[in-house]
């Protein structure tokens, strides 16, 4: 039984917590970016099979949903920046905790906001499809989305700070 608190303690450092912190601000909002893209990705296909002039114009509908992840990654480089773990800080688990809470506004805000921005740019692929004139709109309504990654990744940031 003492083996097994002996790891617990050991695994569950301040530092440790700062550095899952660091890596849940990457992860969600990096899976949810990639699966975002992959939607787009797939779209595009089916429309520039038809009309392959069209690629250009559905670059920045596959684009958009990819800031989520890079929201994440500044997250994870700023608590490992802040937390001073990189310079040899020891943290205490309040402090490791700390980053970790700090880190859930852009991981869930990010990762819900990128599927739900590429299922937007996959309506935007639709309509570039039928009217190639109204891709700005397109773009426009994906962006509408992008504000919730921004607002989460602006708490993140302050958080962090």
């Amino acid at each position: 039984m003492q083996v097994i608190f002996d790891i617990i303690k050991n695994t569950f450092t301040g530092n440790n917590l700062a550095i899952l912190g660091a890596a849940i601000a990457v992860l969600l909002p990096g899976f949810g970016s990639a699966r975002a893209v992959n939607s787009v990705a797939r779209a595009t296909a089916g429309l520039i099979c038809e009309e392959p002039q069209k690629y250009g114009k559905s670059m920045l509908l596959q684009a958009l949903p990819m800031t989520q992840g890079i929201y994440g990654m500044v997250i994870a480089f700023l608590i490992i920046i802040f937390s001073g773990i990189t310079a040899g800080e020891v943290l205490t688990i309040e402090q490791g905790f700390y980053y970790v809470f700090a880190s859930l506004p852009i991981a869930l805000g990010g990762w819900y906001s990128a599927i739900r921005q590429g299922e937007v740019a996959v309506a935007g692929i639709s309509v570039l499809a039928k009217q190639p004139d109204a891709v700005g709109k397109a773009v426009i309504s994906a962006s509408f989305v992008e504000l919730y990654a921004i607002l989460a990744l602006l708490i993140s940031i302050l958080l962090v700070l």
